[in-house]
């Protein structure tokens, strides 16, 4: 498996790659996780979409926001890897990669999330630490983490 990485601004996406990330969300968000929640929006068309590919197969994703946007800092999430391919290390290479590109496009490590709180662990791994209490976002548990 090679596995290629790129990124784009919304008006790159083309509407083939547009529609197949938003497919991808709605598989894993709410039927996978049975979240119902208005997934489109509003900010996808000033976020950075990171794409990995498996040949022409996209498999992983996430969306980088600008700061400023939902937090001060840059923010990213929707992050998901295709089912077929969970298990092998593309979360943590997910999740390097979006640091990489925050740090690259914003000049700035400092990011803040709302993640899943059951991922807690895992971003705590990346730097992020948790700051206040889990809320509900969408009926499943989050935490507010930072990373400095």
């Amino acid at each position: 498996m090679v596995i290629e990485w790129k990124h784009f601004a919304f008006e790159e996406l083309g509407s083939d790659l547009l529609y197949e990330i938003l497919r991808l969300r709605q598989e894993v968000f709410i039927l996978e996780q049975r979240c119902f929640y208005l997934d489109a929006d509003g900010l996808d068309k000033k976020a950075l979409h990171l794409c990995a590919f498996d040949e022409d197969r996209l498999i992983a994703y996430g969306r980088l926001l600008p700061p400023g946007l939902l937090y001060p800092e840059p923010s990213f999430g929707r992050v998901l890897v295709v089912a077929g391919y969970r298990k092998k290390g593309l979360g943590e290479a997910l999740t390097k990669a979006l640091i990489q590109l925050s740090k690259s496009e914003y000049g700035s490590k400092k990011l803040c999330i709302s993640a899943q709180a059951y991922l807690k662990r895992f971003y705590e791994k990346f730097g992020f630490r948790s700051v206040g209490n889990e809320y509900l976002d969408a009926g499943i548990p989050h935490i507010k983490m930072i990373r400095n």
